[in-house]
């Protein structure tokens, strides 16, 4: 039996499809269901399931930033999403992620129906150890998730963000953040947020007006000898000598 995870902010869709859809039948068992996002990525996870049939429209989550997460996370699950959201755009960058199936709500019978048969014949291609092993973290999909990453990270490089932050953002664990960060810039994360911070500094200290302690603090660093020896180890200048090159 395929364990199946359900997860949608409308009560009588996840009670529909729990009690409706021919479980048994598919070859499936539901392992639980969420009411939204945040609850849904918990579930998953912690169940670890086959399948998901999950709405992306949900409030205070980005939808497509949560199937890339999940399928960079578990790239052998299988994921229907069902949705309201009639946008063809949005349908293909979900395709793209690794999305098997893009049904329209009302969604009808055979039409779930379809879809899951089709996720568990993916399934079953599958050897056990196939569907278990690791993998290069789910293609396009852990694509998605870094360059999301990536551009928190520059929109709140100023900020006291960590990695935790982060990965929260992008819907990840610390850990699998980390290590896809590493795998796709070939960068740790504070190797990262660091030469943002310089760029930024950079950036500030054309403004004459500016003193180096504060050109340091609005950029993300919390004190000035920190920021000091990370700009002349970056750009090979202090900040004064930089600024004096730009007259």
């Amino acid at each position: 039996m395929y364990k199946v995870v359900l997860v949608d902010d409308e009560h009588l869709i996840l009670e529909g499809l729990s009690r409706v859809m021919p479980w048994e039948k598919l070859g499936c068992t539901v392992a639980g269901t969420a009411s939204d996002g945040r609850q849904g990525l918990a579930l998953i996870r912690s169940a670890q399931p086959d399948i998901l049939l999950t709405d992306i429209r949900m409030p205070n989550m980005d939808g497509l930033t949560m199937v890339a997460a999940v399928k960079s996370e578990f790239p052998k699950m299988q994921v229907t999403v069902l949705t309201a959201f009639r946008d063809f755009d949005y349908a293909q960058r979900a395709i793209t992620l690794g999305v098997c199936r893009y049904l329209l709500k009302p969604s009808k019978m055979d039409e779930l129906n379809e879809a899951v048969t089709e996720m568990t014949r993916r399934l079953d291609a599958m050897s056990p150890k196939e569907r278990t092993e690791e993998t290069a973290e789910g293609g396009e999909a852990a694509s998605f998730v870094v360059r999301a990453a990536l551009s928190y990270m520059q929109e709140h490089c100023a900020e006291h963000i960590s990695l935790g932050d982060v990965a929260e953002n992008v819907y990840v664990s610390q850990w699998h953040l980390s290590k896809l960060i590493n795998r796709h810039t070939g960068q740790s994360f504070f190797d990262l947020l660091g030469g943002m911070r310089i760029e930024r500094a950079k950036t500030l200290l054309r403004d004459p007006a500016k003193r180096v302690h504060e050109v340091a603090e609005a950029a993300g660093f919390s004190d000035v000898a920190h920021f000091s020896k990370s700009f002349k180890r970056l750009v090979g200048k202090t900040p004064g000598e930089y600024r004096a090159g730009l007259r």
